[in-house]
């Protein structure tokens, strides 16, 4: 099966259980869905059988469990199931349930997995949507919870997990695969310090819970119905969690979590900032159109105006002028750009030299336009205050932006401050200063 590729359940899949806070028998179906359409959870129980998305817009409280909700209707404790569907490739199902709960199982997600594996997978023929974290990532919350996205060729977990005054601290470092989740983070359990637990017991909130399904730590001692599934329990644990609350993003993460005292709450902070950025990265062109005659120039008439060819034209359209002094030009950046062959092989980054260029080249036809000859050569004889602020990578869509500040006919001067934008960030700039001869 191509891992790029989405998947959904073979087929229809069910298991019975308890939740954790109601104590509910529940039933719990896996069904197949169509590409793009993403997990949703069904709540047969009630009228009409409404659904929910499980995404970050979704999500109404991080107390103790993740619960997703849309106007009245709630589904708690959607995090151990969603840590499954995720590290086990399942990108788009229905989750029907005959209750506001999962079954709480033994506290992992071993059941879940269980139940993935008996439905089957099958691949769709749309991609999945990826995003490979390109520049670090960072919440930090006042209980001192840090999380960190940093870039990687793979999605990997490292969790440090420290309890009440620092007892049971543990680390766990992983990537994650079917394979690895299903072997080393589905099985581990949920844990809680009893001091936690004591006031929920007390409130007869948590009428499913019990030592068959939840580890209780009373002091030094491990309370548990069978002994740790493995010496550090708690941190796997912590890292499904992280999986599970992480699925709220929505895309494939293609990059090393670095997550010190997770939790809940500073996991869906990290699913929102995930989705911010993730927006920024789409490569998209802003909606305007590209007019031709006088609002910008075809790639025909840059050659027309430039003397550059390939590989030395850095420009593909102009999009249009604005006033008299600025203009906006548009590169489409593409792994088949020559200098990706020896520019950083293996990590394709558009060179910041290049971009400067690009933007010589455009503000070079400003002042062509301006003066209204083409038939003069710009020659770039300086640059100030150049900044590289962002890699530029293949698939990026450059905007390159020139305002003319200094221009004197008589001498055949100009000066343009310039910069490249990527998505609306800005990637590069600098002012540049150019003298004009006649060809």
């Amino acid at each position: 099966m191509a891992a790029d590729l989405q998947h959904t359940v073979a087929k229809s899949a069910g298991l019975d259980g308890t939740s954790l806070h109601t104590g509910e028998k529940v039933t719990l179906r896996l069904q197949p869905a169509p590409a793009d359409h993403g997990i949703k959870f069904k709540r047969t129980d009630l009228q009409d059988e409404p659904t929910i998305d499980a995404k970050i817009e979704n999500l109404k409280t991080v107390e103790r469990a993740t619960t997703i909700g849309e106007g009245a209707m709630r589904v708690h404790t959607v995090e151990h199931v969603l840590a499954a569907l995720s590290a086990m490739g399942v990108d788009n199902a229905v989750v029907e349930m005959t209750a506001n709960e999962p079954p709480i199982g033994d506290g992992s997600a071993r059941p879940y997995v269980e139940l993935i594996k008996k439905a089957g997978l099958a691949q769709q023929e749309s991609p999945r949507r990826v995003f490979a974290v390109r520049e670090p990532i960072h919440i930090e919350t006042k209980g001192g919870s840090l999380l960190v996205v940093l870039p990687d060729e793979k999605f990997r977990i490292s969790c440090t997990q420290v309890g009440p005054e620092g007892r049971f601290t543990q680390f766990y470092s992983t990537e994650v695969t079917p394979a690895i989740f299903e072997r080393e983070i589905a099985p581990a359990r949920t844990f809680v310090f009893y001091e936690d637990v004591q006031p929920l017991m007390e409130k007869n909130l948590i009428k499913g819970g019990s030592l068959e399904n939840a580890i209780v730590v009373r002091g030094e001692a491990v309370l548990s119905k069978e002994p740790l599934r493995f010496a550090d329990e708690f941190v796997r644990h912590k890292i499904l969690d992280v999986i599970g609350d992480l699925a709220l993003f929505g895309a494939r993460i293609r990059g090393h979590v670095i997550a010190v005292k997770p939790g809940h709450g500073p996991n869906a902070e990290l699913a929102r900032a995930l989705t911010k950025e993730y927006a920024k990265a789409i490569p998209s062109t802003p909606p305007r159109a590209f007019p031709a005659g006088e609002g910008g120039l075809d790639i025909n008439q840059v050659m027309s105006i430039l003397p550059h060819r390939y590989p030395f034209l850095m420009v593909d359209r102009i999009v249009g002028f604005d006033s008299e002094t600025k203009i906006t030009g548009v590169k489409s950046v593409t792994i088949n750009e020559p200098y990706f062959m020896g520019h950083f092989p293996g990590h394709p980054v558009m060179p910041g030299v290049l971009q400067v260029e690009a933007m010589a080249q455009v503000a070079s036809i400003l002042m062509m336009k301006i003066t209204k000859s083409a038939s003069r050569l710009g020659y770039f004889i300086s640059a100030d205050d150049v900044k590289f602020r962002k890699p530029v990578v293949p698939g990026d869509t450059l905007f390159i932006h020139a305002e003319l500040t200094k221009a004197r006919a008589n001498n055949r001067l100009a000066k343009a401050k310039c910069h490249c934008t990527v998505n609306d960030s800005v990637v590069s700039e600098g002012e540049l200063m150019f003298t004009f001869i006649d060809k």
